[in-house]
């Protein structure tokens, strides 16, 4: 997340110089990865729904940090999120790696949530 500085100076200030207030909050795409597991195509389906009726189909997605003990350590929450791509696993035939999977969301703000 980032905020955009506003820039301003009042026509009457004595102040040689301009005041600097907090503005817009710019918020980049979420990228998320995950092993593909037989029959999980959610990301999919949530895709193909987009793409008929963009205005129903938001979702506020919730993200946990977890620890190797897979206890939350840390929680975001993103709001009226929509799949924007999904990218499928490299399917090498030569190869012995986990399918690993992407979806990228846009979103309309992250919070910081207590877990």
């Amino acid at each position: 997340m980032e905020r955009e500085p506003i820039t301003y100076r009042h026509s009457d200030s004595k102040a040689f110089h301009k005041i600097v207030m907090p503005g817009l909050e710019k918020v980049a795409n979420l990228v998320l990865k995950r092993g593909k597991f037989e029959s999980d195509i959610e990301f999919n389906d949530w895709y193909d729904e987009v793409m008929d009726d963009r205005a129903t189909t938001r979702r506020d997605v919730v993200i946990r940090l977890m620890n190797e003990k897979h206890n939350p350590v840390a929680a975001w929450k993103a709001t009226r999120c929509f799949p924007l791509k999904v990218t499928a696993p490299d399917l090498k035939s030569d190869a012995n790696e986990i399918a690993v999977e992407s979806v990228e969301l846009a979103h309309e703000g992250l919070t910081h949530i207590d877990i």
